[in-house]
């Protein structure tokens, strides 16, 4: 049932007493550390030396390069990008595997997944997954509010790995709180619907607001200024997904007038076909490994697609139009 995979409540005791290595001070490294430091942990950082090594110096954390900080740590987060994660792994292999037993934790279920970081059998290898961006975490967490997180285990060489896991989650100020839970996954469950989400409802929700302002702009003469506002730049879809958060997807319809109920529900009976058959196709190049093949040989070509893309979207009428509205409403400096 899908109860036996919500865990509501958790603790940390099994973490105190080890010294725990935070890789990376971006966006999950600032939040899960400073966390758990509040929560009385003995935390240090593994950064290169760079803008992120100085802000996590000057919020008081002791900062090594990488490698010593695995030397030193009995617990890892790695909570760098993807996409920089295999080759750090690699350069740090070797201290790992002479390890006694060591905890090594991922934020996503990707690398490991795709199998481009094989941690090897004497590490417990976890997963604790915010679905939850680094400042929204630390704004919970002073409220006393936790957060959804998904949970996996993919080497369980102490026989205590889920143990971790929750221990973590519940360290990170997920668990334990109004509002937070830890579901019961894997890492390639986490891989699947993340990648899926990047890859079908938000691509759909950036192409549908293009299209939707070349159409009335172009071919009926609205405003730019009045068709972004209405798209976005309201703030009103935002409380939309915030009514989703709280009341749930079909609840929060019910905020809306009758003529909006019903244009939502006949348009997604008409979508729903077209956009099912999108998401099986995005799916199944995820599972296959199709999708993280494509992803390496971008990569290793210098991001050349993204990069032309970038330069697409950013020159669009609507990005030009956007940057002006946002200078008059004061949320974009001149220039």
């Amino acid at each position: 049932m899908l109860s036996d995979k919500l865990i509501l409540k958790g603790d940390f005791s099994i973490l105190k007493g080890k010294k725990i290595a935070v890789i990376g001070y971006g966006n999950q490294g600032y939040a899960q550390a400073n966390i758990m430091r509040d929560n009385g942990l003995d935390v240090f950082i593994g950064n290169i030396q760079d803008e992120y090594a100085k802000r996590a110096e000057k919020d008081g954390f002791k900062v090594y390069d990488i490698p010593e900080a695995f030397e030193r740590a009995d617990v890892a987060l790695m909570l760098i990008p993807d996409e920089v994660q295999p080759d750090v792994y690699k350069s740090v292999e070797g201290i790992i595997k002479k390890k006694d037993s060591f905890v090594l934790d991922f934020a996503s279920g990707y690398n490991v997944a795709s199998g481009f970081i094989k941690p090897p059998k004497n590490v417990d290898t976890v997963m604790v997954a915010p679905r939850m961006i680094g400042e929204g975490m630390v704004e919970l967490h002073r409220e006393g509010k936790g957060f959804p997180v998904l949970i996996g285990v993919a080497n369980d060489s102490s026989g205590k790995a889920w143990d971790y896991a929750i221990a973590i989650a519940t360290a990170i100020g997920a668990i334990g709180r109004e509002g937070g839970v830890a579901v019961k996954s894997s890492f390639e469950e986490e891989a699947l619907l993340d990648l899926l989400s990047e890859h079908t409802w938000a691509p759909l929700l950036v192409a549908t607001f293009m299209a939707y302002f070349d159409v009335v702009t172009e071919k009926y003469g609205v405003s730019p200024e009045a068709t972004i506002l209405e798209l976005y730049a309201s703030g009103e879809l935002g409380e939309i997904g915030k009514a989703m958060a709280d009341f749930g997807l079909f609840e929060q319809l019910k905020f809306h007038s009758t003529t909006s109920q019903y244009g939502h529900l006949t348009r997604a009976e008409r979508y729903y076909d077209m956009v099912k058959k999108v998401c099986e196709e995005e799916a199944e190049k995820i599972i296959n490994g199709e999708f993280a093949k494509e992803w390496t040989l971008e990569q290793m070509a210098g991001k050349v697609v993204l990069n032309s893309l970038w330069k697409k979207f950013t020159n669009s009428k609507l990005a030009a139009s956007e940057k002006e509205l946002y200078k008059v409403l004061g949320r974009r400096k001149e220039g």
